[in-house]
């Protein structure tokens, strides 16, 4: 019986505040709708409005808006968050030789992986377009976006698997193909900095589907016409794809780069499933949750997340400054 009822205190303490947030979160949007309902005709356009933005604004506030202030504001603070230390945790960031290999490492991921990804999509979605049998080959390189950081983690650590002399078969695929070629195994996710880029490796993988898809839907979005003209003109494939081609699909071209580079600033999955941030590859991202939860340094873990912040914020302006720029030209 006693067992019993600490069963139910553990699942209470679990589950019971996600179960109590939602429970006022739908009473706030119960009263919100009673309200709109209730409301004078003059005002009840208002009410209704805010009816259907309140939710998600609530939803922004408590989840995102709180979160990012409390983080901004623990920076500061020491590792309790109760002693005010202004900027040391930001000396002490700028000053620590992992940390600093730490930031290293994340713009060494922020440099290739944009780059690689683009480049690569974008070649084949200029070979594959209108080729025979251009569906299936786009379904497979767009195939690794439906797995997860994690999962993707997970398949290439095996790929990278290293055992010790002594085993008779290597249950890595890359080392197996050395060993086949009469090469000596390699401990790709140990030895430092390469493995770093055997990381990157992952991510590529799994951005080139994204940057593929959206760069070919915009090259088949470049008008025909300006093709035909140019290739009327005497221009060759190259000069077709730099004088027209290209310009027709810059806009698509920034925001595959910009997301992308989004998307790696905050690389974290990938990381902690493959190596845990050992052997020098961690990012600030995984640097910034080992800080803040497995070590108890909120200071320092906040600090890291603000720098982070501050990094994704310049790309996500730049962002939208473009998306606005089209808009307008539309």
């Amino acid at each position: 019986m006693r067992g019993l009822s600490e069963f139910w205190s553990d699942l209470f303490e679990k589950f019971g505040l996600m179960i109590l947030g939602l429970a006022v979160f739908a009473a706030v949007v119960g009263l919100i709708l009673f309200l709109a309902d209730r409301a004078p005709k003059k005002g009840r356009d208002v009410w209704q409005l805010l009816a259907f933005v309140a939710p998600a604004l609530l939803l922004l506030l408590v989840g995102l808006i709180y979160p990012a202030a409390r983080t901004a504001t623990l920076a500061f603070f020491d590792r309790t968050g109760r002693e005010f230390v202004g900027l040391d945790n930001f000396v002490w960031m700028f000053t620590q030789p992992d940390i600093l290999l730490v930031i290293g490492n994340t713009l060494i991921w922020v440099a290739l992986v944009p780059t690689l990804s683009t480049v690569i999509g974008l070649a084949y979605a200029i070979f594959i377009d209108k080729s025979k049998g251009e569906k299936v080959l786009k379904s497979l390189v767009f195939m690794p976006m439906a797995i997860s950081f994690v999962g993707a983690g997970i398949i290439w650590r095996f790929m990278y698997e290293y055992r010790q002399e002594g085993f008779s078969e290597q249950i890595g695929l890359l080392n197996q193909i050395l060993v086949w070629l009469g090469q000596e195994p390699q401990q790709f996710l140990v030895d430092a900095p390469a493995n770093t880029f055997f990381l990157i490796v992952v991510m590529v993988w799994i951005q080139t589907g994204f940057a593929m898809v959206l760069l070919s839907a915009a090259i088949k979005g470049v008008p025909v016409e300006i093709i035909e003209a140019a290739r009327l003109d005497g221009a060759n494939a190259w000069q077709q794809f730099r004088n027209v081609t290209l310009p027709g699909i810059r806009g698509t071209l920034v925001v595959v780069v910009t997301t992308i580079s989004i998307a790696t600033l905050k690389v974290f999955d990938i990381v902690r499933a493959m190596t845990g941030g050992q052997y020098d590859t961690s990012v600030v991202a995984n640097e910034m949750y080992t800080q803040a939860f497995n070590r108890g340094e909120q200071g320092y873990g906040s600090a890291l997340a603000l720098i982070l912040f501050l990094m994704v914020l310049p790309i996500v302006v730049y962002n939208v400054r473009v998306m606005r720029q089209q808009k307008e030209i539309r």
